[in-house]
């Protein structure tokens, strides 16, 4: 049996999962959508403070130690609310992956030319 597509099968729970919870990500207004990206962001901010909270930041205590697990959770986490932000704004699992294709190349073409002036141009075509 051939494996489903890792990436559109991510997309498909999220959104099964999102409306379960009562959020229909497609179709929303405006103004929806800017509440709902909020609403993501804020919870992203938090998830990275846990992921940040896995890794022994402070250097001036010294009880720390570096939980492995728990930020590997917190990096799923953070998948949870990125894929509900592309939905918000109607992206497609197809969508982000042509998007991060074109992106990369931009990253790269700014590593090879060495990046010393920032170009707005340079992503418009994503």
């Amino acid at each position: 049996m051939e494996k489903p597509d890792q990436l559109r099968e991510l997309f498909r729970m999220q959104q099964a999962l999102n409306e379960r919870i009562g959020v229909q990500t497609g179709g929303m207004s405006d103004e929806e959508k800017t509440k709902w990206l909020l609403n993501y962001c804020r919870a992203m901010s938090q998830e990275i403070a846990e992921l940040t909270d896995s890794v022994p930041w402070k250097w001036w205590a010294k009880y720390q130690k570096f939980d492995e697990q728990n930020a590997r959770v917190e990096v799923v986490d953070l998948f949870h609310f990125l894929i509900s932000m592309a939905q918000v704004l109607g992206m497609s699992a197809d969508d982000v992956f042509n998007a991060y294709v074109k992106k990369n190349e931009v990253n790269f073409k700014r590593q090879e030319t060495g990046y010393v002036a920032k170009d707005h141009s340079d992503s418009k075509h994503i």
